[in-house]
């Protein structure tokens, strides 16, 4: 038999293992060690625990794009496996998942424990040896062609050879260690997604406001990124901010989380266009109460703000309103400016910008282009995704075309 061993027992190294067992019908000796008490804590937290599988979008293409870093690679990756291959997996295993308004998907169930009962019967039923507490202190290659196999060193000093090795053991420095002494290059890591923290600001008092459709950026001539923004007691969090710290993340850190950002409360209307719809307002609601009759949609406290922050009175009409007020109000809802002065936590979850270099991989089979029979999948590559249920969609994906390429002789 074939021994294969998958050092990480999170959601791409417990996929890998169930789907070399369900390509070779079960013929190969496949083991999976994980250094923590259970397996699949990530996948456990995911979506505020009810595991966020993957995103509903199935164009490769577009897919690809939802990719800070990994894009072109995934790109074709996604050809072999993607949400919709992800999804009918799901299904014929008994779990249906759901699509929500913003295109992430959940279990119907709404809890990450019918993923992992899933993911831990498939385990069993494969014949998979689970190992817990079973940490790696080192591998070695011995050997060469034919002849060559893995030792990987235990923490309790035990040793085992094998025939091929999956590296899955996400943001693990450690791991990456292992791989640079053996030759394959390493892109520093740093954190991704993660929400923005702001020096005080009375805007902090709006805490729990939110806007379904503003943009930020990194001032003055970063890229806008444009979804949900919410304020939070300490600075701003939601999918905008989320998908600013992944898109700079590595800008962010060479500023130490602390430069100006610059928000478009409205999005895509730009302050031109919104003070042209104001002169419109001055005639149309000449007699309204500024106060009383704001931009559709607006949180009624944070116009209020927005009057104050342009020491406009709230009780003054529209008709009073003079072009140079229009025109500050107009620019300060399109410009807001503030300073960043810390990173903060998004929910229990971590991400990583860094990895393994995708240089050294093929991404057709995710084998080492370093040492043949060594595989990389999930997140202990370079590559990351924005929040929505891309980066599992990268783990089953990357899971799979390793589990394809060890079994294709099979």
């Amino acid at each position: 038999m074939v021994k294969v061993a998958i050092i990480g027992g999170g959601a791409s190294g417990c996929f890998a293992a169930i789907q070399i067992q369900e390509f070779s019908k079960n013929s190969f000796d496949v083991s999976i060690f994980e250094k923590s008490k259970e397996p699949l804590s990530k996948l456990r937290i995911s979506g505020g625990g009810r595991c966020n599988v993957t995103h509903d979008l199935k164009d490769p293409e577009l897919l690809s794009l939802k990719y800070p870093r990994g894009q072109k690679e995934l790109r074709w990756a996604f050809e072999s496996f993607q949400p919709s291959d992800t999804i009918e997996w799901f299904r014929n295993k008994g779990v249906a998942l759901k699509v929500e308004s913003d295109g992430r998907m959940f279990p119907i169930t709404d809890s990450s424990e019918t993923i992992i009962e899933c993911f831990i019967k498939e385990i069993e039923n494969r014949k998979i040896n689970l190992h817990l507490q079973k940490g790696i202190q080192s591998i070695f290659i011995e050997g060469i062609d034919e002849s060559q196999k893995f030792k990987l060193v235990f923490e309790d000093n035990s040793e085992q050879y094998f025939d091929k090795v999956i590296l899955a053991s996400g943001s693990n420095r450690k791991s990456w260690k292992w791989m640079e002494a053996l030759g394959h290059n390493i892109i520093d890591p740093v954190p991704s997604l993660f929400t923005l923290g702001i020096e005080d600001s009375s805007i902090l008092s709006l805490s729990g406001l939110s806007m379904p459709n503003a943009s930020i950026r990194i001032s003055p001539k970063g890229k806008w990124q444009n979804a949900p923004l919410l304020i939070t007691h300490w600075g701003f969090s939601g999918p905008a901010a989320l998908r600013l710290s992944a898109w700079e993340a590595r800008s962010l850190f060479d500023l130490n989380y602390k430069t100006e950002i610059e928000i478009n409360w409205l999005g895509n209307i730009n302050s031109q266009e919104l003070e042209k719809i104001f002169l419109e307002y001055k005639e149309e609601y000449s007699s309204s109460k500024i106060s009383n009759k704001k931009y559709p949609d607006f949180p009624s406290r944070l116009w209020e703000w927005f009057l104050t922050d342009c020491n406009i009175d709230k009780d003054k009409k529209w008709i009073d309103l003079s072009k140079n007020e229009i025109r500050s109000l107009a620019n300060s809802i399109c410009h807001s400016k503030f300073q960043m002065t810390s990173k903060g936590v998004f929910k229990e979850e971590f991400v990583t910008a860094g990895g393994i270099s995708r240089k050294d991989i093929n991404f057709k089979t995710m084998q080492s282009k370093k040492i043949p029979n060594l595989y990389f999948t999930g997140e202990v590559i370079d590559v990351d995704g924005i929040t929505g249920g891309f980066n599992f969609q990268n783990a089953w994906t990357t899971a799979t075309l390793a589990a394809k390429d060890i079994c294709k002789t099979f």
